[in-house]
């Protein structure tokens, strides 16, 4: 890792990196969104995606905790979510 990687973040590499991926609830959402994510984290274990429903029911929330290895690993993975249709917000 450059000094400048070290600059920008506070994280060290490699660490336990939970994402919050909101979107309407659909089907196919929450493999759509493993498929995203393993994109960028090869290593990431589908079983381990925490789902909630949201109180209406239309809404739901993915937790998916991934190994993150860098900012840009991170930063492209982010965009890739924020980007998709189906996803609302990324946190």
């Amino acid at each position: 890792m450059s000094q400048a990687d070290n600059q920008e973040t506070l994280l060290t590499f490699p660490c336990a990196f939970p994402l919050k991926i909101m979107g309407l609830r659909t089907d196919e959402f929450t493999q759509v969104i493993v498929d995203v994510v393993k994109v960028h984290a090869p290593d990431f274990d589908a079983s381990t995606v925490e789902m909630r429903a949201s109180g209406s029911g239309n809404y739901i929330s993915l937790t998916c905790t991934i190994t993150a290895t860098s900012k840009p690993q991170l930063d492209d993975l982010y965009r890739a979510l924020s980007s998709h249709p189906l996803v609302k917000v990324v946190f």
